[in-house]
């Protein structure tokens, strides 16, 4: 019976999102048709750069806390992350995909000024209804944090006699990211990369993480351990009370302020609930650092202003390179997200990463040096083979439909460039007769391209061919071979300099500008015979 219901229900849902992809990418045909792919991508650089119009009298210490005094570009980075992100792309589609079509999403009504300022229609009404009923459900999902966090704080059996050792924390890891046991082989994971960096927190015990159903492992004496939270629970009767206080008052002061227009405190009430967490937390019980990854990079929390107003470094990492758009014959682009930043302190691998973040954020930024940092390692074996070796590093093209929402506004990683620079490769290597140690980024799911799919499964049945498993760190790969070769502008032709292996981008259109500042001083070769002739020097050599 609930089957015979729910399915005609199903079989609707299913058409209408058919009948939105074929809209999204009617919408990104027509900005190709165009000429201005890059649209969408203009739009959103002016996002991040766009200044909420909130002075620091628009705030309430009560709920920003620390944040106060940079409300605006909290709130900013935190509207870019919620409410600027693949979802909107998808809105914008959407409105380009329908004659005088209108764009209907939850947005503030400065957003929806800028669109228009761009070209776009915008249906405010039924925006603005969307943008009211999602505060709503925000300020509605703070509360329920500040719920959540109270009751868990009564179940802890923690107390303040009991102290966490000296210890950092980080934040957002994966299974992968964490030691692995290898046989005897070095972890590239990025704890094992951070416990034998120079600069490291001193004195620490523990490294802590919210990976679940991790085990607990030694590393050089360093116990590395999982916690249920990046932040530790409300400890004492005391402390729960006074937090569920603040609570009251918050949610209340954001409902108020929610109706009178003043969205900011509702949209961030759940964040606060953080921020207050903090507050509330004896000092000894904070990390003594917590370490963040350039996968989320725009919002910074608005909990690590209160961490670091108590002691705690926050530090923003770089796991990649690969951040920069390509150059064009006018010039570079701009990036989106990445001038909404204001981390305190930045690790990343060489000057020119640094000179990106200084260009972003500017001159005062707080960088440091450190080389490529580890991130994923595999206890997964590698495959012997008994000749010469060459690693392939390439990027595996997308869905077309996924490619359509990124509205990415420099075709580069599709399926007729990615099959040509496997193919040139292929080719090269076979003639040389060494070994094509090709390693993907990660496994092909769903959103690979079909094309590439179908192309990978006949290049891998090749002799001289051998697929690496995708988990395995491309550290270990690179150490076992003689020579490496990346898709523009991965971060493995980095890591093979550091390592002292030959290494190039091979560009098999011709289209890149070979002074491009994201190649990181890694040279660009062009051509298939561009591409044979540095192979056969490189392997000469090896041999003399």
């Amino acid at each position: 019976m609930i089957r015979k219901i729910l399915t005609p229900l199903t079989n609707i849902l299913k058409r209408r999102q058919r009948g939105q992809l074929r809209r999204v990418m009617r919408g990104h045909l027509a900005l190709k048709r165009s000429g201005d792919v890059g649209r969408i991508a203009k739009v959103k650089q002016v996002l991040t750069e766009h200044r909420l119009n909130l002075a620091r009298h628009s705030f309430s210490t009560t709920i920003m806390g620390q944040g106060t005094e940079v409300g605006e570009i909290v709130i900013r980075q935190y509207l870019l992350v919620r409410v600027g992100g693949l979802k909107l792309n998808h809105a914008l589609l959407l409105a380009l995909g329908e004659k005088d079509g209108r764009v209907v999403f939850y947005l503030p009504k400065e957003w929806r000024d800028v669109l228009e300022q761009h070209g776009f229609k915008v249906a405010h009404f039924r925006s603005s209804v969307l943008w009211k009923l999602y505060t709503f459900a925000v300020w509605l999902y703070g509360v329920l944090q500040i719920i959540k966090i109270a009751f868990a704080g009564m179940r802890s059996r923690q107390n303040t006699n009991h102290k966490p050792k000296h210890h950092v924390c980080f934040v957002d890891l994966k299974p992968s990211n964490l030691p692995q046991e290898e046989n005897g082989r070095k972890s590239y994971d990025v704890v094992s990369w951070y416990l034998q960096w120079s600069g490291r927190a001193t004195g620490i015990k523990e490294v802590h993480h919210a990976v679940s159903k991790a085990r607990p492992v030694f590393v050089g004496g360093v116990e590395v351990l999982p916690t249920k939270k990046v932040l530790p629970e409300l400890v004492g009767g005391r402390t729960i009370v006074k937090y569920l206080l603040w609570g009251l008052r918050a949610s209340i002061i954001a409902a108020f302020d929610c109706f009178r227009g003043r969205w900011w405190h509702a949209l961030l009430l759940n964040q606060a609930a953080l921020s207050a967490q903090v507050r509330a937390q004896p000092t000894d019980f904070l990390a003594q650092e917590y370490l963040f990854h350039n996968s989320s990079y725009i919002y910074r929390p608005l909990w690590t202003y209160e961490a670091k107003k108590r002691g705690s470094a926050i530090t923003f990492y770089f796991y990649s390179t690969n951040c920069e758009n390509f150059k064009r014959p006018g010039g570079y682009p701009q990036l989106y997200g990445w001038k909404a930043i204001n981390w305190p302190h930045y690790l990343v691998w060489d000057d020119g990463q640094a000179d990106f973040v200084r260009r972003a954020v500017g001159i005062e930024a707080n960088v440091s040096i450190v080389g490529p940092i580890w991130f994923q390692s595999s206890a997964a074996a590698m495959l012997r083979f008994d000749s010469m070796g060459v690693a392939i590093f390439d990027v595996s093209p997308m869905r077309q439909s996924r490619y359509s929402i990124l509205d990415v506004d420099y075709e580069y990683y599709i399926p007729e460039i990615c099959e040509r620079f496997l193919s040139h490769i292929s080719d090269a290597t076979s003639h040389l007769d060494v070994i094509m140690l090709w390693k993907r980024k990660r496994t092909l799911g769903a959103m690979a391209h079909p094309r590439y799919r179908y192309f990978s499964e006949r290049l891998s049945e090749q002799e001289h061919v051998v697929l690496v498993d995708p988990d395995i760190s491309a550290f270990r790969v690179i150490e076992s071979s003689y020579a490496v070769i990346s898709m523009p502008f991965t971060s493995t032709a980095l890591i093979a300099r550091a390592l002292g292996k030959p290494s190039i981008y091979y560009d098999s259109t011709g289209r890149l500008q070979r002074d491009d500042r994201a190649a990181h001083g890694i040279e660009i070769i062009s051509g298939p015979e561009e591409l044979k002739d540095w192979l056969s020097k490189v392997l000469a050599e090896y041999w003399a």
